[in-house]
């Protein structure tokens, strides 16, 4: 018997009326766990993903070995400013993916997470050659967690890299197995007692995972603080922040925040944490010192992703119920700047030199360029259907976007008369 359900989603995704977000969700189809799944991509992307058997732990596929990280690339400053710049489509990357978010590493590789609709981490050079095909079978007790001694599945969702590039942690949404009850849902609280979840550790130079940290139900974004100390998740359906420590490798400290944290920004200093709570109008401010909280008010409906300016200065955030984008000025915590983009915007990424955001806009199969000084939009580009996830890729100053119906497409920064 198969031991997760079959789902199908409808493409909307989280409608907020008042503070309250209300969660539209794909209807079940139950095969015999009846466990509701999360944002599904296409029946098409989804169809091959269903297990027919027990998983086997094999972490690696046998393709080329990835070159050891030794320092994240800087950003060359000596070409144009982002801002004079447009993106120009050169490469789209399919098969057998279903992306839910790529990631950059910064030493010249991509991570893509494949949910549960297929079961991997992707992992591509700058280049856009398939690396690795990372499976996310794993052995629970093999790490310390002996309640677990068979074989599971995650779901990878989102991935961040440590500051020397040679680790990325990627969240799973639920585990899927034997010991997993009450796997996760999207409409959810902590009342419900959706089965904790956990992050894998992967080896960037190996791309085997070499450690787990158990943190709270449904754990979505991911972060590392840029001291190295911490590695922090939003935890969906327990509404709570995890901070993990990276040298035990294991959850220090569950802060609550509110119905559906989501995106993480995290400032130079490492000494505060923004979290996106998408089920209201607010941003949490974490002292990463003594783990108090305080509060962002009225940035505006279903704040969703998070990016800092290089200089810490601004707090960019998409507002995924107000089809817009704010910019928030943190040394008055008010927003300062705001811009009506297309319907759910959902992942965001920043140029380097700050000048320039980018983010996807899932309802509308679109991506935007916007002006980070004044908020005006540049460029509107047509993606995939679903875009979900958005990634700025330093070595050859790209852009990737994930499209969760089962496609990476690949942009050029280039001159406005060659885009």
């Amino acid at each position: 018997m198969a031991y997760r359900a079959k789902h199908v989603r409808q493409r909307s995704g989280i409608k907020a009326v008042g503070v309250v977000a209300g969660l539209v969700v794909g209807a079940l189809m139950a095969w015999g766990l009846y466990v509701a799944r999360p944002d599904t991509p296409s029946a098409g992307a989804a169809a091959s993903s269903q297990p027919t058997s027990t998983p086997t732990v094999s972490s690696v596929s046998p393709t080329p070995s990835i070159p050891s990280p030794i320092a994240v690339i800087p950003f060359d400053t000596s070409g144009p400013p982002s801002a004079e710049l447009r993106l120009k489509l050169v490469k789209t990357i399919d098969g057998d993916i279903s992306p839910k978010s790529v990631a950059a590493s910064g030493t010249g590789l991509v991570f893509a997470q494949n949910m549960m609709y297929n079961d991997t981490v992707t992992v591509y050079d700058a280049r856009g050659r398939l690396m690795h095909t990372i499976s996310d079978a794993v052995r629970l007790s093999r790490f310390g967690f002996d309640r677990y001694p068979d074989v599971v599945r995650g779901s990878p969702v989102e991935a961040a890299f440590s500051p020397d590039g040679r680790t990325v942690y990627v969240s799973n949404y639920s585990m899927y197995g034997p010991g997993f009850p009450s796997p996760g849902h999207d409409s959810c609280s902590p009342a419900d007692g959706h089965d904790r979840s956990f992050l894998f550790k992967i080896d960037v130079t190996t791309a085997r995972i070499e450690d787990v940290i158990q943190v709270g139900s449904v754990p979505k974004v991911v972060a590392t603080t840029p001291d190295g100390r911490y590695v922090l998740d939003s935890n969906w359906c327990s509404y709570d922040l995890s901070v993990s420590s990276t040298r035990t490798d294991r959850e220090i400290e569950r802060i609550p925040i509110g119905p559906y944290p989501r995106g993480i920004a995290i400032d130079d200093a490492s000494r505060y944490a923004y979290v996106a709570v998408m089920g209201s109008t607010q941003i949490a401010k974490i002292d990463l010192r003594t783990f108090k909280v305080s509060w962002i008010t009225d940035v505006g409906s279903g704040p969703r992703a998070l990016v800092l300016s290089p200089d810490g200065r601004f707090l960019y955030a998409t507002l995924n119920s107000s089809n817009a984008v704010a910019k928030i000025d943190l040394r008055t915590e008010e927003v300062v700047g705001r811009t009506t983009v297309g319907s759910e915007p959902r992942s965001m990424t920043i140029a380097p030199d700050g000048l320039s955001l980018y983010l996807v806009n899932y309802n509308s199969d679109t991506a935007m360029k916007i002006r980070a000084r004044d908020m005006a939009l540049l460029q509107t580009v047509q993606t995939g259907t679903d875009p979900i996830g958005i990634t700025y890729e330093p070595m050859r100053d790209q852009v990737w976007i994930s499209n969760y119906t089962g496609s990476i497409m690949v942009f050029d920064e280039v001159r406005p008369a060659d885009a």
